[in-house]
């Protein structure tokens, strides 16, 4: 398995097949009902727009909805200003956009706004449409590219971290055995997982020796009866399923359902031609890894073939 494009390449194309471009969510707010309409009829076409008559019940609806790419919130209503409601989004939702609409000369109130970093831009009421949408699709564009910035940390962070805890749990252990656990939870953490088992192979056969780790704390081990294991084994290859619901092959393996998992990704760890073992990454959500780290998850099933290599040799 020297070259794990064709791989990378086949889960892209049936990540392609099932993946449908979402519209970003916009909240709008205003306690004029007609102003809200007109928000909501302006950007229904492009975006997900989910409406509020107030920053009190806005709050309620992101506590509801999660986060959205843009927020438009009007600046004068009852109870709380715009930039109040405004200001209360920032802590839990640093990334989105935030846009006031204001009919008064509030300047005080804005540009403090503006400078703490909680208001993008304001537009004047009566606001122009054509304006007002190339404020909110730059708004959109800047969320994108904020995101953007904030998930290749993540990753990098996440790189960092497993590559350590691989190094440690190799120089750390003191036995083969000891190895497996902190191996699968390392794994296991880093991607996100429901469930992770690390089992070894002998013969090219499963051998009763593993590892795992589960975010219940429990792991039923089915990879014995799991088609993805087979053909695992056999190629040298990845194998996955993107969704299981979707998934033909799969349809009536029993496990899936029984135990919640939405999405297994199956890597063998591969020593010098020899499959040393299977590595089960589980998912309750159907699969959402990128390019870069179905790449890292590559790389470091071969940094843990050298380690159980080597553990096994002391």
């Amino acid at each position: 398995m020297d070259n794990p494009i064709p791989e990378i390449d086949k889960i892209r194309r049936q990540l392609m097949t099932i993946e449908k471009p979402k519209k970003l969510k916009l909240l709008v707010v205003d306690d004029e009902p007609d102003n809200l309409d007109l928000l909501y009829r302006t950007f229904r076409r492009d975006f997900n727009v989910l409406k509020a008559d107030s920053g009190i019940n806005a709050l309620e609806v992101l506590a509801a909805e999660g986060e959205v790419a843009v927020i438009i919130s009007d600046q004068r209503m009852p109870e709380m200003k715009g930039t109040e409601f405004l200001s209360k989004t920032v802590p839990q939702f640093p990334d989105t956009v935030r846009i006031i609409l204001t009919g008064f000369t509030d300047i005080e109130d804005l540009v403090e706004a503006i400078n703490a970093g909680q208001v993008y831009k304001y537009i004047t009421k009566p606001w122009d449409p054509t304006e007002l949408k190339a404020v909110v699709q730059r708004a959109a564009e800047t969320y994108d590219l904020l995101k953007q910035r904030t998930e290749e940390l993540r990753r990098a962070n996440a790189q960092m971290a497993l590559l350590t805890s691989l190094v440690n749990v190799t120089q750390l252990s003191t036995s083969f055995d000891s190895i497996l656990d902190p191996l699968a939870r390392s794994f296991g953490e880093s991607f996100g997982c429901d469930g992770c088992i690390l089992q070894m192979i002998d013969a090219r056969e499963l051998a009763p020796i593993q590892g795992s780790y589960s975010t219940a704390g429990k792991v039923e081990n089915w990879l014995r009866s799991d088609p993805l294991t087979t053909q695992a084994i056999a190629s040298g290859q990845m194998q996955v399923s993107v969704n299981v619901s979707n998934d033909e092959k799969l349809a009536a393996v029993s496990h899936y359902s029984d135990n919640g998992v939405k999405a297994h990704l199956m890597v063998p760890i591969i020593y010098r031609s020899q499959t040393l073992a299977v590595l089960s990454l589980q998912w309750k959500q159907p699969f959402a890894l990128r390019e870069d780290e179905l790449k890292l998850i590559h790389s470091s099933a071969q940094l843990a073939a050298i380690a159980l290599t080597a553990t096994r040799c002391c």
